[in-house]
């Protein structure tokens, strides 16, 4: 309720808006979400229609959120300011995706040795749930609902760390994962013997967090984001060759050959 400052009149709108403004930082609203239609967003949170068009229009001008003929929206994630031009450029270089990699073996680390101090009791079911979800794809040997799971897993525990700056920064490097900005996941998700250590990495870091061992979830994070650096890397020296030998068949397509193989 924003009533309960007892702020009316003119202020009440700078309620409103500020009470909207902390459910998008503690992440409650997320990047690109829906807000409800103005009638019922008024009645949930207690305010006319009127000091509720105000309060919007005074986060509407701070760019936190979007309106257009579909309704109100959160803006994009942190970070989607990046043009999609520099984001390839970015990800077109090996060392920039190490370099995500690296940090993201940093940041993952901090997050799981966080969630196992933190993690409450909705924390913790949230992480069951993702749990669940990575268990029964990977029992009907669904790479991509997989996949999706794995980054829903990897958003509830920064969830769990409340930690709103790490959040809000692993919320936008999550929708980069997904976008395939860096490395497409589907590459590792597509062979089932990483599929199976990922698997059991995901749920020791779990089990961790759920037993509240800060120590063995930073550990396992750790060693979860070093495999995975380090499977990207061999994919991408293997298809790197595999490129190189298809150039050799037909000469890198310029070559004039005359069909009866190697001179």
């Amino acid at each position: 309720m924003v009533t309960k400052d007892g702020i009316k009149g003119a202020s009440a709108a700078e309620s409103t808006a500020r009470h909207i403004e902390e459910l998008i930082v503690e992440g409650a609203l997320r990047p690109g979400e829906p807000l409800l239609p103005e009638r019922e967003m008024a009645v949930r949170l207690n305010v006319s229609r009127p000091t509720l068009r105000q309060g919007m229009k005074i986060l509407e001008d701070k760019g936190l959120l979007v309106a257009d003929a579909s309704g109100s929206r959160v803006v994009a994630p942190l970070g989607s300011s990046f043009t999609d031009p520099l984001l390839g450029l970015l990800s077109s270089h090996e060392t920039v995706v190490d370099d995500y990699l690296e940090l993201r073996a940093n940041l993952e680390m901090m997050a799981a040795t966080l969630a196992a101090t933190r993690a409450n009791e909705v924390d913790r079911e949230m992480l069951r749930r993702c749990m669940a979800r990575i268990d029964a794809a990977h029992g009907k040997a669904d790479a991509a609902n997989e996949a999706e799971a794995d980054v829903d897993l990897h958003l509830a525990i920064y969830e769990a760390s409340h930690n709103l700056v790490l959040l809000h920064i692993m919320r936008a490097l999550s929708g980069m994962l997904r976008r395939g900005i860096f490395h497409n996941r589907q590459t590792l998700y597509a062979r089932p013997e990483v599929r199976e250590v990922l698997r059991g990495q995901h749920r020791a870091i779990f089990e961790a967090i759920l037993a509240g061992d800060p120590e063995a979830a930073g550990r396992c994070a750790e060693a979860h984001m070093s495999y995975t650096r380090r499977v990207i890397a061999e994919i991408a020296a293997s298809e790197a060759r595999l490129e190189i030998s298809l150039r050799r068949i037909d000469g890198g397509n310029i070559a004039s050959r005359s069909g009866k193989g190697r001179q």
